[in-house]
């Protein structure tokens, strides 16, 4: 029979020196204790200068009350995300997102252990993109060729309700009122988006789109509403995605995934269409509209305290709900023959269809992942097809999976715990399929690789 071997230090250091995260452990007298190679680099450092030594020696500019290894060892709880900017030994300015936490034996205190992430790299590509933006702003027809190019046109549907939407969408565009947008992951709300600005009249104005679940919180702000020179170490003055939007569209993707603190200065902005940039006291007035989307109800991002009522209620005041592809069992052929024709031309390919035992398990599927999903699966039938016909051969494995016993059993489930069940299932599924590739996973899944890191973390 087979036994646990004893973890020797030797063998525990191993395990902790193959994580590609920087590691940071110090006890209870700030002396380190573990760093390892990765933590060397991002900090500029060899370990030889950095273990055994007290911290605060080996960083000279922080103190007790910015270091956060410091903080959790006199407070004993965790922090979670939190920026550090220090100098280290050799001058080099050093900028980090720390998850830092208590190492607690029977319930006392015995150290702390830090995972750093080094944003500086990050942050740099964050301000040129800022700088990207701005240069385009310089170039209309450039912006406008690169980054709205969808008409009302290009959202297909037969659905009576989905008509309805477009038509009501297309008439209130005109106005210069913020839209709130929300629905399911892959239902096309930046389409719905780019298409409301191209209806409106300030489709010769600039279209700048930002999603607040991909900056970092504490880049956000500065993002936003831009930085003055000297507001912080090493900034500089640059105009922020308002500023930028001038005269046009500003579109802030998952709304919700903004802070709750900087959520009350967009209402500010909202309610009197003016900026005020990191570290300035100049206000600068704006004439921009902001459309927001969001992938869960409004009214339950209340609920879960991830959006302010005041600011819901301020962009409540033109709504619109885009129904999941479910809802919209016409569109499924409808645009499964769309997809198709567009991958024939792309691929070089002689598909003429697909046969009848495809076209039933298509519209059996229940499509979680919407119209980006369906988009995905054609394009992976059309590259797999060596026939003139697409054939059940020819689909992916986690659709053929998820259609097989598609009604579970009750058990007392309430809808919300038989959708994260189901959620599970389709993730599950996906990572066999890609053998474990996140990126190849979130692909077959139909959502943003960043997206399924934290469904796989949570």
């Amino acid at each position: 029979m087979n036994t646990i071997p004893h973890i020797t230090e030797e063998f525990l250091g191993a395990i902790l020196g193959s994580i590609d995260e920087a590691i940071h452990a110090v006890n209870t007298d700030g002396i380190t204790i573990y760093y390892n190679e990765v933590a060397a680099r991002h900090d500029g450092l060899e370990k030889t200068e950095v273990l055994g030594k007290p911290l605060l020696s080996v960083f000279p500019s922080l103190n007790e009350r910015t270091s956060t290894l410091i903080n959790v060892l006199k407070t004993g709880k965790p922090l979670y995300n939190k920026t550090q900017t220090f100098v280290n030994l050799h001058g080099r300015k050093i900028e980090t997102v720390n998850t830092t936490l208590p190492i607690v034996v029977n319930g006392e205190v015995l150290g702390a252990v830090e995972i750093a992430k080094d944003y500086t790299k990050l942050k740099e590509l964050a301000e040129k993109l800022v700088d990207i933006q701005k240069s385009l702003q310089n170039k209309p027809t450039k912006l406008k060729d690169q980054k709205a190019n969808y008409h009302f046109g290009d959202l297909l549907t037969k659905d009576v309700n989905f008509i309805q939407t477009k038509k009501k969408a297309e008439k209130l565009a005109k106005t210069n009122s913020p839209i709130l947008i929300f629905g399911e992951s892959g239902t096309g709300k930046e389409l719905f988006v780019h298409a409301i600005h191209y209806a409106s009249r300030r489709s010769k104005g600039p279209f700048v789109a930002e999603n607040c679940a991909a900056i970092p919180e504490s880049l956000l702000e500065s993002i936003l509403f831009g930085t003055t020179k000297g507001s912080y170490t090493g900034a500089v003055d640059r105009p922020g995605l308002f500023e930028l939007a001038d005269g046009g569209t500003l579109f802030l993707d998952e709304l919700h995934a903004m802070p709750i603190d900087l959520q009350a200065k967009l209402l500010r902005v909202l309610e009197d269409g003016a900026v005020r940039r990191v570290g300035s006291t100049n206000v600068l007035k704006v004439d921009v509209r902001v459309i927001s989307a969001m992938n869960i109800h409004p009214m339950l991002a209340v609920q879960e305290k991830k959006l302010r009522e005041d600011l819901y209620y301020r962009l409540n005041v033109l709504t619109f709900e885009l129904i999941p592809l479910r809802k919209r069992q016409g569109d499924i052929l409808l645009l499964t023959e769309k997809f198709i024709e567009s991958y024939k031309k792309q691929l070089g390919k002689e598909i003429i269809g697909m046969d009848r035992e495809t076209v039933n398990i298509l519209l059996a599927h229940s499509w979680p992942g919407n119209v980006r999903e369906l988009k995905h699966t054609i394009e992976y039938m059309m590259n797999v097809c060596e026939k003139e016909m697409l054939t059940t051969a020819d689909l992916p494995a986690i659709l053929i999976k998820s259609t097989q016993g598609q009604e579970p059993e009750l058990n007392g489930l309430n809808l919300k715990e038989r959708l994260n069940q189901y959620e599970k299932k389709l993730i599950k599924l996906a990572m066999e399929e890609s053998g474990g590739n996140i990126q190849k996973a979130a692909l077959i899944l139909g959502i943003p690789r960043q997206t399924l890191q934290y469904k796989l973390k949570k």
